[in-house]
């Protein structure tokens, strides 16, 4: 089953995420299958870059995004919504 989760880097006390599609069963900063997106929560506003259309391509092929990935997309869809027209 493939997901669509964070995979946390940067340094102690300095997170970033990437927005990957992985398999479930492979380790949180583990193999990915592609990059799709960028989070970083210690910016102010947040940052939130994602590539919608790859994100909708994956869902389509049966991937399933995590609580979390959901959450931002609901929380900053506006935003993204707006980068891409």
């Amino acid at each position: 089953m493939l997901r669509i989760r964070l995979s946390r880097y940067g340094h102690k006390h300095n997170p970033h995420y990437k927005i990957v599609v992985a398999d479930a069963k492979s380790p949180r900063d583990g193999k990915y299958i592609e990059k799709i997106g960028y989070y970083n929560p210690r910016m102010n506003p947040k940052l939130l870059e994602i590539n919608l259309e790859k994100f909708k391509y994956w869902v389509e092929k049966g991937a399933q995004p995590t609580e979390t990935v959901k959450k931002l997309i609901q929380r900053y869809q506006d935003k993204l919504l707006n980068k891409t027209k």
